[in-house]
């Protein structure tokens, strides 16, 4: 019983933003059904409603332009990410946080239409389309083409653990359950030129004289990152409150990135990723968001 509590228990924490569980399949594909703009209206009264008074701390993601936040709850914030173990990297399919230069809603979703996408403007071979499908998992529903928008989470922990799949890779079962986390952001625009970034740079990870994992890649020329506290992400969190803390940091400005590096970097590595996770609608009842400072 203990075994089946701590499975299920972990099942809830990986469902946003890093799930994979018997039911992944079914959820995923409905979650890419568009849907009417009051349904979204309908989510966000319901998560309003489900959290209030009820003492949930901020929440992820949000509009990194706003800095006014209602939500006091004491929290501590995580380390710099450089003293911290980098345990996962995974990608969402269009942006979750919203800035000027991914302020372009992609449409009302219950998890893939939804999100931001890049604000500005390609060429024409830029978005030169590719003839096969790029980081699909469902065939399709979830592809990836020239000119999508992804939005990259690097996953810290204080944890001593090595990166792996899935978030149980951020926790040392048996020594630390509760480890703080924190998410460096990066918000790429995906083009087909063979002179942009290439993904498998952007997502090398080396071990530094600390002994500590990092990602090494994040581009440094993207704006000064925007530090706030919130929680995990992800489409299963619409209308419930994350009970789960984590420290942002998001980069306010887009790179551009080899949409072909981006498939071979599906097609495989150690975090197991394949596809662009979903997105969790935009936090914007200020009783759910920290004030950034």
């Amino acid at each position: 019983m203990k075994k089946t509590f701590l499975t299920l228990t972990m099942s809830a924490l990986l469902a946003a933003p890093f799930a994979v569980n018997a039911f992944e399949h079914k959820e995923d594909v409905a979650k890419h059904q568009a849907v009417a703009g009051s349904v979204i209206t309908e989510q966000r009264a319901a998560l309003a409603k489900n959290t209030e008074g009820k003492g949930f701390g901020p929440q992820a993601p949000r509009d990194i332009d706003a800095v006014k936040g209602n939500n006091r709850r004491a929290s501590n914030v995580a380390p710099a990410s450089k003293k911290m173990n980098l345990c996962n990297i995974h990608f969402h399919r269009n942006a979750e946080h919203k800035s000027k230069d991914f302020s372009t809603y992609a449409g009302n979703g219950k998890g893939y239409e939804n999100g931001y996408k890049y604000s500005g403007k390609l060429s024409h071979q830029e978005l030169k389309p590719l003839k096969h499908e790029v980081c699909s998992k469902h065939h399709g529903h979830d592809a990836l083409q020239s000119g999508d928008t992804i939005e990259v989470h690097y996953v810290y922990t204080t944890a001593q653990v090595k990166p792996g799949p899935g978030l149980e890779s951020c926790f040392n079962k048996g020594v630390i359950n509760n480890p703080q986390l924190r998410v460096e952001t990066q918000v790429y625009v995906i083009v087909n030129d063979k002179h942009a970034l290439d993904f498998k740079d952007l997502t090398q990870v080396d071990k530094n004289k600390s002994g500590l994992y990092q990602a090494v890649g994040i581009p440094n020329n993207t704006g000064k990152a925007v530090q706030y506290e919130g929680s995990t992400t992800g489409p299963s969190y619409h209308k419930i409150g994350s009970p789960y803390h984590v420290s942002w940091s998001v980069r306010p400005q887009v790179a551009k990135v080899n949409i072909k590096t981006v498939g071979k970097w599906c097609e495989g590595n150690i975090f197991d990723e394949n596809h662009g996770h979903g997105v969790r609608n935009l936090i914007k009842n200020p009783d759910l968001l920290s004030h950034i400072n």
